[in-house]
């Protein structure tokens, strides 16, 4: 079995869509640990790690999260384990995972459970697996963490592999004046994968759930993207004139009180209405969004504590994103060379 450990410098490179579009690709067995959760998540009554709930249902794997994930807590990881009862357990893991490729996932960046020996390195060197980094980033970031993490993770002696370069905006550019400098350090580039603007799009379901709203018609549209967003605090003439407004797929924020804005939202191409302050338009108006299939999703908050909120929400792939995970697939076998990263 080979196993590979998949690490980031930083956090949101995209280790999990990696994972996801190599399995993809490769269809070959595979099995997939992430042993230091750091994205809680409650499902089934058991605590998931979300990166490893999305991957088993994503590939329809039957799996206990105690299968996949040794903890979640510094604290309570420190008292169920010493260093040696860490080491066996993760062994135990690595035993019992079937396939001809193992994916490790590593914590948000490299030094995250360096105390208990459950960072990336530690775990790449006690499995046995080469560790793979995936960075984001500008083109001097994209330097700066290539060759800090080659140096690190080498200075530890961890298994380095090479790099995985993601979201970048100017490959072609990249390739030209910068994999050349990268490649002088000793640092194989297994991949430039070029950033992909719909990658970051969210859907009506994956806002509503995460502003815990509730939804007041529209749940059979629930699915649809928003590629916009409009916040309708503004007059209704400068609504109509800003060009925003007439763009597609947009999502507009505004009080429960502007009912101007949220018909004339109703009657434009708008994928959902998020309505604050708690204020409940008339019936008429929620009659409307039901027979155009709008979702209104009502929220406690304020217009400008809405607006923040979305704007801090992370673009996470969800087991529903069925075009995003063939997106992915397809982006990264164009863009990672896949025989390096498997040594062939």
């Amino acid at each position: 079995m080979k196993k590979f450990v998949i690490a980031s410098v930083g956090k949101n490179a995209g280790k999990t869509s990696l994972i996801v579009g190599l399995a993809k690709g490769l269809k070959r067995p595979f099995g997939y640990l992430k042993p230091f959760g750091d994205r809680l998540v409650y499902r089934e009554k058991k605590l998931w790690d979300y990166d490893a709930d999305l991957i088993m249902n994503v590939f329809g794997m039957r799996k206990d999260p105690e299968d996949l994930t040794i903890g979640f807590e510094h604290a309570k990881l420190r008292y169920m384990y010493d260093g040696e009862g860490r080491k066996k357990r993760l062994r135990e893991m690595v035993s019992q995972a079937q396939g001809e490729i193992l994916f490790v996932e590593g914590t948000e960046h490299l030094r995250y459970g360096v105390s208990l020996g459950l960072d990336p390195i530690s775990v790449a060197k006690d499995i046995g697996a080469e560790l793979v980094l995936v960075i984001s980033g500008n083109e001097d970031v994209l330097m700066d963490d290539a060759i800090f993490g080659k140096e690190y993770v080498t200075s530890r002696g961890a298994t380095f592999k090479g790099v995985i370069l993601n979201k970048v905006q100017n490959p072609e550019e990249f390739k030209e004046f910068y994999v050349g400098k990268i490649e002088a350090q000793d640092i194989p580039v297994l991949g430039i994968i070029p950033y992909e603007k719909e990658l970051t799009f969210l859907t009506v379901n994956y806002l509503a759930r995460r502003l815990l709203a509730k939804v007041i018609t529209g749940e059979s549209a629930l699915n649809r993207v928003v590629k916009n967003i409009l916040v309708g605090a503004m007059t209704l003439n400068a609504l109509f004139q800003t060009s925003l407004f007439q763009k597609e797929e947009k999502l507009v924020i505004t009080s429960g009180d502007r009912e101007d804005m949220i018909l004339a939202a109703i009657e434009s191409n708008t994928v959902a209405v998020v309505i604050t302050n708690h204020i409940l338009p008339s019936s008429n108006i929620i009659s409307k969004a039901y027979e155009r299939n709008i979702p209104l999703l009502l929220v406690p908050q304020d217009t400008y504590q809405t607006v923040t909120e979305i704007d801090h929400i992370e673009s996470l792939l969800t087991r529903e994103d069925h075009h995003k995970i063939d997106l992915i697939e397809q982006v990264v076998q164009r863009n990672v060379n896949v025989n390096a990263f498997m040594g062939v």
